[in-house]
């Protein structure tokens, strides 16, 4: 179907998209099949030309509904007839998890949108949704980021929300006027949800009372997001005293507000892709931070079901990502890199006068192992052979991170230990050829 140019949605979604340059890139939109995506995958199919985009479409099948495989089969006939490419992505929802079912099926979603290869990733949000959002969160007793609700662009997660500002009436008279099909959720009547609670009961209720709701909700959120961002900029001056690489200096947090000192912590978990805590929880993180000992190994879930916690060790904050100790046991055969279980990754790059000399290794191969025990190495020609504990513990590496540095062999021997260096007759002299390994972990 060709919609005329001057459809006042049509427009509206072309404004939202020609300035993002996507020219020649690919947006991939979720389709869910519902009125909302439906107009906006037409709109999208007709200007894909016109803007010089290549439009995909994905479509998560959640199998909550028994018509979910129905739902799927629309989505597939309904791309094909607008010759747009569709992915149908089955995902398995933990009905366990603790979060709720509307939850984990938004957090499936969008994981499974995130690694999809596309430029951008569009959504068909509207002004109802973010009013539906903003009141959420403030039941929920959200702060300044969470009363931000939705952003019409998030560039760091490639979201783009081009009906943000129209609402869900303009959405379906649109869909009347050229008489598109969608198919309808039957949970979105069911009221045991949240949302549906808010959109069938309480917002018509305070609309009869404030028609403009909608409006005035999302300026009111519109000036969270402005708040939020200032709080951001704020954290990022603190940061440039406070961060020693990815760690926070905990003298320098200590020297904050409270208040400060808040803000800064919930924008460093938030920069390291950490869920953010309640109020309540973030205070108590940072007492222990604080407080402790200098000695103290304290050790604080930030994420229990991604195993994810918060450490102190001298003096500094650390976000340790606590993986299932796996056996280590790679070749190096020349590769650029090589990724370790525990999702560290080793690189590998040539230099002159520095790392391993590759005259003394023959053969280009290496081996990668785990410490067991007992190791001793030799890095310094004039200091004794010393017990790589002994050495790791020298160079103030995290005692947690201590048995997951990996071990470097040539042959037999130990050739280089990252973070400590390589064997002291295995170094590349001034102007030798040399093999710089180094280890990338997430802390």
């Amino acid at each position: 179907m060709v919609i005329q140019p001057n459809e006042p949605l049509l427009k509206q979604v072309e404004e939202v998209i020609r300035p993002l340059d996507v020219r020649n890139k690919k947006l991939l939109m979720a389709f869910s099949g519902g009125v909302d995506s439906r107009v906006l995958l037409e709109c999208l199919a007709n200007l894909q030309n016109t803007l010089h985009f290549k439009l995909l479409a994905m479509h998560v099948h959640h199998g909550l509904s028994q018509n979910a495989d129905q739902w799927a089969d629309f989505c597939q006939t309904t791309c094909n007839a607008l010759d747009v490419p569709i992915e149908i992505v089955h995902v398995t929802i933990n009905r366990a998890a603790g979060i709720g079912i509307e939850a984990v099926a938004r957090q499936a979603r969008y994981e499974a949108l995130a690694n999809a290869s596309a430029d951008l990733i569009v959504l068909a949000h509207h002004k109802d949704d973010q009013a539906e959002t903003f009141l959420l969160q403030l039941m929920r007793g959200a702060g300044v980021k969470g009363l931000s609700a939705m952003a019409s662009h998030d560039d760091s997660r490639r979201l783009v929300r081009p009906f943000l500002d129209t609402d869900r009436s303009a959405i379906e008279a649109f869909a009347k006027k050229h008489e598109l099909t969608w198919i309808e959720d039957e949970s979105n009547s069911d009221a045991r949800f949240d949302r549906n609670f808010l959109r069938h009961q309480i917002i018509p209720t305070l609309q009869e009372r404030y028609p403009s709701l909608n409006n005035v909700l999302a300026r009111s959120a519109s000036h969270m997001a402005e708040a939020s961002q200032l709080l951001d900029e704020l954290a990022e001056i603190d940061a440039k005293a406070c961060l020693l690489g990815k760690q926070l200096k905990l003298e320098a947090l200590a020297s904050l507000s409270d208040t400060r000192a808040r803000n800064l912590l919930r924008w460093w978990l938030a920069s390291n892709q950490q869920p953010l805590p309640n109020t309540q929880r973030l205070q108590e993180m940072l007492r222990q931070l604080i407080t402790a000992k200098s000695d103290s190994l304290i050790r604080v879930a930030v994420d229990v079901s991604e195993k994810v916690y918060l450490r102190r060790y001298k003096d500094l904050a650390y976000i340790d990502r606590d993986t299932e100790s796996e056996t280590i046991s790679f070749v190096w055969n020349g590769e650029p890199e090589l990724a370790l279980p525990d999702g560290s990754v080793l690189k590998f790059e040539k230099g002159i006068g520095s790392g391993l000399a590759y005259s003394r290794l023959g053969i280009q191969k290496l081996r990668i192992s785990q410490r067991v025990g007992g190791e001793r190495f030799k890095p310094y020609p004039n200091k004794p052979t010393r017990t790589v504990k002994h050495l790791l513990q020298e160079a103030n590496i995290p005692p947690w991170l201590r048995n997951r540095v990996p071990m470097i062999y040539f042959d037999d021997k130990l050739a280089m230990i990252p973070g400590i260096g390589e064997a002291y007759d295995l170094q590349a002299g001034e102007k030798e050829d040399g093999l710089e390994i180094s280890w990338f972990c997430q802390e």
